[in-house]
């Protein structure tokens, strides 16, 4: 598990490229049998890939954590965007589907990764925080997100919104986290941009075409920054910088946030003519 401090405003203003990509790119989630985990400490979440191939994968608890097993204190969202998998809470399987999520509460002991088939891989994307009460775990397919459109062609921002933890839909102790489908010939995401200081946010850029990139947009709304992302890359958004994309074609991601404010649509929004 990598450990990825904090950032102020203005040390991040005065990072170049690689320095900018080495504190808030996350670029080695997916990989054949492995977990991959990253913790970050704005909001002390937990960012991961679990791509099962050949072997059943287990989520164990790593002595960073100084915890019995995973999930002795935290939850869990878990989406996939590969193949028909399926993972095993405690002895009980459920089995997803591409852009199927599954929540996991605080006390589960056992989790276990796998795919049903090794050629069209189950691609399991992470997001764990910090938990003080126990939720169910909860199993949602895509049309129970209840999807929403939004934007349009003529801003090139047309896109269909799947909102699956938060307050209205699979119930949490602090994680809220959705996915966003852009429509062809539509690139931008998330704007007009926003802030919430009252909780971090992570983008998972996935259905990326391996000749295309996403710029994620980043930083304070009067002094952005880029950093150039790929498929299955992910991007750690501090609480004080706007998170925002646009692709060289269109895209998906997932958004994810942990912090005081459980609410979605808690956003302080910054005008396009204001951003610098």
């Amino acid at each position: 598990m990598q450990i990825r401090f904090q950032h102020s405003p203005k040390e991040t203003s005065e990072m170049n490229t690689e320095e900018l990509r080495d504190a808030f790119l996350i670029n080695n989630l997916m990989h054949d049998d492995v977990i991959n985990l990253t913790y970050s400490h704005y909001d002390r979440v937990i960012i991961g890939g679990a791509k099962p191939v050949n072997q059943k994968l287990y989520l164990d608890a790593d002595a960073e954590l100084r915890a019995d097993y995973f999930l002795q204190r935290r939850e869990i969202g878990i989406i996939n965007v590969g193949g028909k998998g399926k993972i095993i809470v405690d002895d009980k399987p459920y089995e997803l589907n591409k852009l199927d999520c599954l929540y996991i509460g605080k006390g589960t002991q056992k989790v276990f990764f796998e795919s049903a088939d090794a050629s069209n891989p189950a691609v399991f994307y992470l997001l764990s925080s910090p938990a003080h009460a126990t939720y169910p775990t909860t199993l949602y397919t895509k049309e129970q997100a209840l999807p929403a459109t939004i934007g349009s062609i003529e801003t090139s921002n047309q896109r269909t919104i799947y909102k699956y933890i938060h307050a209205d839909g699979i119930q949490s102790c602090q994680l809220v986290m959705g996915l966003t489908i852009l429509s062809r010939g539509s690139v931008w995401n998330t704007m007009p941009a926003h802030t919430h200081t009252r909780r971090m946010e992570a983008y998972f850029y996935f259905d990326v075409d391996t000749a295309q990139r996403v710029l994620h947009f980043m930083g304070q709304p009067q002094q952005t920054r880029h950093i150039v992302t790929a498929n299955h890359e992910a991007v750690i958004s501090p609480p004080w910088s706007i998170h925002s994309g646009c692709g060289t074609s269109n895209y998906a991601f997932i958004w994810g946030m942990s912090g005081e404010n459980y609410t979605y649509t808690d956003m302080d929004a910054v005008a396009i003519k204001d951003l610098k």
